[in-house]
Formats: structure tokens, C-alpha cells, sequence
């Protein structure tokens, strides 16, 4: 990929370097117990695949939340780097690592039946709720509960 297909970001303290295709622009929002305390809040993170190059690597720890997920973090600094599925490798990375947040679309919320009602986003989203996450991936349930 050339320069100019990517988007470029980086860790608080620059540790981290995080590059992704450009075109990844879709936006979720996770409002999951776990989600919810590794950010403080909801945990917003576009959905990169396995499209991810890290520089820095030496300086991410990894921290397995879950039967199926590991979450990402700079060891320096503490900034949240990424989700990563364990079984497919792919990647949610929070869009405030990165330098451009052009054409990034927030298009959905899951486990929306857990959004605490002391927030609220302005715009239209598809809503999933747990029984439906539960229903098509069932290797999530003991971990969200």
C-alpha cells in the first residue's frame, strides 16, 4: 500500500505507530460490560480485519479479556490499541488513535440492550442486542454476562 491509502495514528506518547487502509471507515460502538471497563464507556472501534501494521510492537501488551478476544494497550502510555478476535485475527481499533477521522460513519451499536441510559449518540445507528450477538456468536455469551 502506498502512503496515501493508509490511515496513520498513533498511541498518546508515540510508542505505538497503528497504519490501516484508509477505506476502513466502519464505525461500531461496543456497550458491553467488559467493553465498558476497559474504556470507561462505551468502546468505539472501526473494524480493520487483519489489514493492521503496528510499529512499536516492543512496547504493546496484550491482555486476554475473554475466551476469544485480546485487548491491546501501550505499555508506555496505557492507550488502548485494538480488540483483536483470537480465531480470526481481525481487529477494532479505536478511532482516536488516528491522525484523520475523515469519512469514519458510526453505523452501529452492540449489546445495545446494556447502553446505560446516562448517554446517548445523535445519530441513526443499526442497534444489536446481546440475544442477537448471543444467537450468531455464542462464543461471546460467558464472557459478557
Amino acid at each position: 500500500m502506498s502512503e496515501g491509502n493508509l490511515r496513520t495514528g498513533s498511541c498518546l506518547c508515540g510508542s505505538v505507530q497503528v497504519e490501516v487502509p484508509n477505506n476502513l471507515v466502519d464505525l461500531g460502538v461496543c456497550h458491553c460490560s467488559k467493553c465498558k471497563k476497559w474504556a470507561g464507556g462505551p468502546l468505539m472501534e472501526i473494524e480493520c480485519g487483519t489489514a493492521v501494521n503496528f510499529v512499536g510492537k516492543e512496547n504493546i501488551t496484550v491482555f486476554k479479556s475473554s475466551e476469544w478476544a485480546v485487548r491491546g494497550f501501550c505499555q508506555k502510555c496505557g492507550s488502548h490499541l485494538f480488540i483483536r478476535d483470537e480465531k480470526s485475527g481481525e481487529y477494532g481499533i479505536p478511532p482516536g488513535l488516528f491522525d484523520d477521522d475523515e469519512n469514519i460513519s458510526l453505523n452501529r451499536q452492540v449489546f445495545f440492550d446494556h447502553k446505560p441510559k446516562y448517554y446517548s449518540f445523535s445519530n441513526t445507528t443499526k442497534n444489536i442486542t446481546s440475544d442477537y450477538i448471543y444467537k450468531h456468536f455464542p462464543q461471546t455469551k460467558e464472557s459478557n454476562t
